[in-house]
């Protein structure tokens, strides 16, 4: 049981619970920390005095959403309700943990979430992957490298921290699949298209190196031995970068980003024909709302469904 009501204290203890026994990744953990130490700042300038667990009541949380609404990001524009929302989500968490640790606190179902924002899923047509994925060179490493990433984003759904992550003995070639954690400490098993495995395999042929990471820089900061091979590991934002060069040399109009390419796998799997629980599974979603997102291609199909099947339409 925890002894101290103090709040900042208290988030700490919380986040070491997150880190040692949920398993929650770093990134997790550090928007955590952000969501809540951001509120433990605002009510210690609101307050005057250090915080504890019973400032965190219904009149206090209400003032703190008011405060929220009226905080701008650093491009200047006011925080989006979907932002705000994960402030309170954050909140929420942590109450349901003070509970658990049989500290009185406001209940966590008090706390109503704002409706998110409905944003229309960016994805790429069959025409406009090929063309993005065609870019890279494929006469020398680096090249050969960009056209694999490409291949294996589109082939498998992967998240950004997913691919980053990767070591080479981590990939079947013979079987075509690998195992992931994903988010939330969920592991799911991915699988590889042909075209994909060709030009993984191509790509680490050129590997004369024994570095575990399966994608590595091959510029940049000095090589840290004592680091294992991560110091030459392949980071999101380089990847991010090397897409965005793509996307410009490819013409392509709309932004493109790692994610965009894992919804334009999913959008590919559904619009060939597969159920929308199955790419729920592929993409490590927990819950099959979250694929729900993809009904720019569901509903097509519904729609061609209807217009083959119903009567009235004889």
């Amino acid at each position: 049981m925890q002894s101290t009501t103090n709040v900042r204290q208290l988030v700490n203890n919380f986040l070491d619970y997150l880190e040692v026994e949920k398993n929650r990744s770093p990134l997790t953990i550090r928007n955590y920390h952000h969501y809540l130490t951001f509120l433990a700042g605002y009510l210690e300038k609101s307050l005057g005095r250090s915080p504890t667990i019973s400032d965190i009541n219904v009149e206090n949380v209400r003032k703190f959403r008011v405060y929220l609404s009226k905080q701008k990001d650093k491009k200047g524009n006011y925080l989006k309700k979907i932002t705000q929302g994960y402030y309170m989500i954050s909140l929420r968490s942590f109450l349901r943990w003070l509970t658990r640790c049989d500290i009185k606190a406001m209940s966590p179902e008090k706390i109503d979430l704002p409706k998110a924002e409905s944003h229309q899923v960016k994805f790429l047509p069959n025409d406009q992957v090929i063309r993005l994925l065609n870019q890279p060179s494929l006469s020398n490493e680096i090249g050969l490298r960009d056209k694999a990433i490409l291949e294996l984003l589109f082939s498998t759904g992967l998240r950004i921290s997913e691919l980053v992550s990767l070591n080479r003995d981590m990939i079947n070639i013979k079987t075509r699949e690998l195992g992931i954690i994903g988010k939330g400490g969920r592991s799911r098993l991915v699988f590889i298209s042909d075209r994909a495995v060709r030009f993984l395999g191509r790509y680490m042929v050129t590997r004369s190196d024994h570095y575990k990471p399966l994608f590595i820089r091959y510029s940049g900061k000095k090589i840290d031995p004592s680091m294992g091979g991560d110091s030459v590991r392949l980071t999101a934002r380089s990847i991010q970068r090397m897409i965005e060069k793509y996307r410009k040399k490819a013409g392509l109009v709309v932004a493109v980003t790692p994610h965009v390419l894992r919804h334009s796998f999913a959008t590919d799997l559904l619009f060939h024909g597969a159920d929308l629980r199955s790419v729920q599974e592929l993409l490590g979603h927990k819950n099959v709302a979250t694929t729900q997102i993809y009904t720019h291609v569901t509903n097509k199909r519904l729609r061609e469904i209807h217009s083959k099947y119903h009567s009235g339409n004889k």
